[in-house]
């Protein structure tokens, strides 16, 4: 495992938006406060960014509703919205290294992956939602008496849209492309942990031709903020990813405010299987990737890995090697296969689940410290003789491997996801 470094030629990304981007301009929050966002690779900060509360909230709600009401976005037709959605994506396009910079900056994420895959696919949702404007029908049903009957489907309002902090481009894309397929305007909390993607990507969206007070974004935090989002009036449909604790608030708002419609993507804990009949090498090259992609902040990981009897040993020991090639680094370097955590919070969080399967009988094979003097950089870690109800088990991103009969435990650690 290597450590970290910051030797490489990577020009850093300019620091541009770090307002609230409300009615397409950028503007400080009412109160005038700000918040710093923090370079996982050293702690140190990156930029204040404007801190909204409910007052910001109401202003873009109330600039989202204008813009729903009377403005031309719900009005244009289907085939004027798909030709603006594309002008997005293009646009997009043309600034991936700057976007993909900027995650790699604020939230730790490999500079070259995010390129390619998270802003490149973002780009590519867009042109898939844009197909979809001009293909929005309802249906014509047949009646048993003489009356006409159809279906109209219309654009809901305007929608507040939650983001985490683990794919901030991925999942801004993933749930603003359909709503603005749709003709809906939006109101986007990104997370306080990584705001700045989200800030750029609504300057794209002007480049792009996107109306004013179609997309809205005010950072902040969840308790203020996306509180607010969730139990506002005016808001018509809430759409979060993130935690299930935070996810059952949400609906609670929800609930209690105007009854809007919800959708959550809330967080799992999903067991890789492999049986005697595996190529064990190919599994092998599968579960470092289940376990540690992202650095193990992604809410769909493999976190528990089970193996049955007969090929545990051979499998454990291969998996070892693996994780002592793995390396740990500056996420700007391309030969890195894992960048820091995303903050201190989620840093020390990991590193307490470590001390917790230590401390409850779990034996370390490998890893199971910090990386470097400075910064959120973890090794990946192997324990064994991990047992179900402990703690590190139960509530952490703890990859568990079991032989079937379950006489051995096995189990590896890399992020721990709170989204």
């Amino acid at each position: 495992m290597a450590t970290p470094s910051n030797d490489n030629c990577f020009k850093l990304p300019e620091v541009k938006f770090t307002k609230l981007f409300i009615n397409g301009q950028f503007v400080d929050s009412v109160s005038g406060k700000t918040f710093e966002t923090i370079d996982p690779r050293s702690g140190e900060v990156i930029a204040r960014v404007a801190e909204g509360d409910k007052e910001d909230v109401d202003l873009a709600v109330k600039e989202a509703r204008e813009a729903f009401d009377h403005g031309k976005w719900p009005r244009m037709s289907g085939a004027e919205r798909h030709r603006i959605m594309l002008k997005y994506a293009d646009v997009l396009d043309e600034h991936a290294e700057e976007l993909a910079a900027i995650d790699s900056l604020d939230a730790g994420k490999l500079f070259t992956l995010t390129k390619a895959l998270d802003v490149a696919e973002s780009a590519n949702c867009l042109r898939y939602y844009a197909g979809a404007a001009d293909k929005i029908h309802g249906q014509t049903l047949k009646m048993s008496s003489p009356f006409q009957a159809y279906t109209l489907l219309e654009p809901i309002g305007v929608v507040g849209l939650i983001i985490p902090w683990n794919f901030p481009i991925s999942i801004f894309f993933g749930k603003v492309s359909p709503a603005l397929a749709a003709g809906c305007t939006m109101v986007v909390k990104p997370a306080e942990q990584t705001p700045l993607s989200a800030l750029y990507c609504a300057h794209l969206a002007k480049l792009a031709g996107i109306p004013d007070g179609v997309i809205n974004v005010v950072n902040g935090f969840g308790s203020t903020a996306g509180a607010a989002v969730s139990s506002h009036m005016d808001i018509d449909k809430v759409s979060f990813t993130g935690s299930t604790e935070v996810g059952r608030l949400i609906m609670q708002a929800a609930a209690t405010s105007n009854l809007k419609p919800v959708s959550l993507e809330l967080g799992g804990k999903s067991p890789l299987i492999v049986f005697n009949d595996a190529d064990v090498d190919m599994a092998v090259g599968l579960a470092p990737m289940a376990a540690f992609f992202n650095k193990g902040e992604i809410c769909i990981a493999g976190s528990r890995v089970y193996v049955q009897e007969g090929i545990y040993d051979e499998f454990v020991k291969k998996m070892i090697e693996r994780a002592n090639s793995w390396v740990v680094g500056d996420p700007f370097d391309p030969k890195v296969h894992q960048g820091p955590q995303v903050d201190k919070k989620q840093f020390e969080r990991i590193l307490a689940y470590i001390d917790h399967g230590k401390r409850e009988g779990a034996t370390l094979l490998t890893g199971g410290k910090s990386v470097g003097d400075k910064g959120y950089y973890i090794e990946p870690t192997i324990f064994t003789d991990v047992t179900d109800g402990r703690r590190s088990d139960r509530e952490s991103k703890q990859h568990q491997i079991r032989a079937c009969s379950g006489s051995i435990d096995e189990g590896y650690k890399s992020g721990e996801q709170d989204d």
